[in-house]
């Protein structure tokens, strides 16, 4: 038996300090504080694939833009609630230009990242009939979405779509609105963690069946057109960023400025909400407000409520990022490829040393490269392979913190730099050794 790069005791002290009793439950930040100590207390540097944090630079359109809006002095002024102009013109046409679905300018509002459109569209879904009190997950997913629901008391079911591609999503979804308690359905595409891409043939299932029972779709499109696999990247012509807004009038799109445009920083999205359901009303909100609309109440009363708005000068970065896009003079996914060709080198390296690929099926292809992968190694748990790669100075959460039921971790190529493969591959020649496969 080698010894591990990092010191067992060291890694052991660490997450003692932090009383995880099941590392397979340990979140996000407390996997990335747990490296961050480890890192300090060893003076040997982490290959850390915990966090989903862009590592590249933003966008310079986006800050050209937000500079000169604040040169101007719009820092002073409180944003209109229902956004700026130019943002929700600009947001409806980069729909048009990449997915193809026409929108209204009017239902395309400004949110501080989709991390609050995501929590004012359940907290909106969740209020508009009292039967329907319940949100599904077609998981995995993003952990902190649940824990959205958990802070604001709402229910929600979940099921692992991995057993349930193509022709199965339906009876399985089915299964679950049949009982008449389904207000929405969210999920990513592509998703996060496992890098899966819903096809064509499952988004109208999601689509035709959302119709059929009067749910609402919420599609969380964090990694815009980032399934590598096809050029999405030419405005107003295919292929296009799929979506179930080609089959329901029942859908909320969600588009973040943080991965495509390398924006986090300045947390900014649009919550592109279909004209349709923007302007229906729903008993829930006769009871509650006296009245209002889909739109009008997650503008007005939810969004109101949550931030009076949204960063005004960030605005302006995201309208001229997309308005350039939509021209084809940014080609933004030029700049996040590089997520796909690491994820490349760095799953032919796992795989060498006896890891498999967890998701690693997408009806039949091969999945795409790209900001996630997912990794598995025989005979180990989630739990037991996230707290064993710690001590081989290599940081991922466990899929159990995402929905899954596989066992394996959730690996992100944001923070690898170049002379990490290395490092890796040292790290992992050593625990192959360590971890022989019988």
């Amino acid at each position: 038996m080698r010894n591990t790069p990092i010191s067992k005791s060291v890694i052991d002290k660490a997450i003692e300090k932090f009383a995880i009793a099941d590392f397979s439950k340990a979140t996000i930040r407390e996997v990335k504080a747990i490296a961050a100590e480890a890192e300090e207390a060893s003076g040997i540097e982490f290959i850390k694939m915990e966090m989903g944090v862009p590592g590249l630079p933003a966008s310079a359109v986006g800050v050209q833009a937000e500079i000169e809006a604040l040169q101007n002095g719009i820092a002073s002024l409180y944003p209109d609630i229902n956004g700026l102009p130019a943002l929700k013109e600009e947001a409806a046409r980069f729909v048009k230009a990449f997915i193809n679905v026409d929108i209204s300018p009017e239902g395309c509002v400004p949110v501080t990242g989709s991390m609050q459109g995501t929590f004012a569209s359940f907290l909106t879904c969740s209020q508009c009939n009292p039967q329907k009190d319940t949100i599904l997950f077609i998981d995995p997913g993003f952990p902190v979405q649940k824990q959205q629901l958990v802070v604001m008391g709402q229910k929600y079911e979940t099921f692992d779509v991995y057993d349930f591609r193509g022709d199965k999503l339906k009876a399985k979804l089915e299964g679950y609105l049949q009982k008449g308690n389904i207000s929405a359905i969210v999920y990513s595409n592509p998703n996060n963690p496992s890098w899966i891409c819903l096809k064509d043939e499952e988004l109208r299932i999601i689509g035709e069946l959302a119709t059929q029972y009067d749910v609402i779709v919420l599609e969380d499109l964090a990694y815009f057109a980032m399934d590598f696999r096809s050029d999405m990247g030419t405005p107003f012509q295919a292929p296009f960023q799929p979506s179930v807004a080609h089959y329901t009038d029942n859908y909320v799109l969600l588009i973040s400025g943080s991965k495509a445009f390398s924006y986090a920083g300045q947390r900014i999205g649009v919550t592109c909400i279909s004209d349709k359901l923007y302007h229906r009303a729903y008993p829930g909100f006769e009871v509650r407000y006296g009245g209002g609309t889909f739109g009008t109440v997650f503008i007005h009363r939810v969004l109101y409520a949550l931030s009076s708005g949204t960063s005004h000068s960030a605005q302006y970065a995201m309208a001229a990022m997309m308005k350039a896009a939509s021209n084809g003079e940014y080609k933004f996914l030029n700049e996040v490829k590089v997520y796909g060709q690491r994820a490349q080198k760095l799953k032919e390296i796992f795989l060498r040393y006896g890891f498999y690929l967890v998701y690693d099926n997408d009806l039949g292809d091969a999945v795409a490269d790209g900001f996630y992968f997912t990794i598995g190694y025989p005979g180990m748990t989630s739990g037991v392979l996230a707290k064993e790669l710690m001590y081989y100075g290599v940081s991922a959460i466990s899929l159990v913190t995402t929905g899954s039921k596989q066992e394996g971790l959730r690996a992100c190529t944001s923070f690898i730099k170049d002379h990490q493969y290395t490092q890796l591959e040292e790290r992992m020649a050593i625990f192959a050794e360590n971890h022989p496969v019988v």
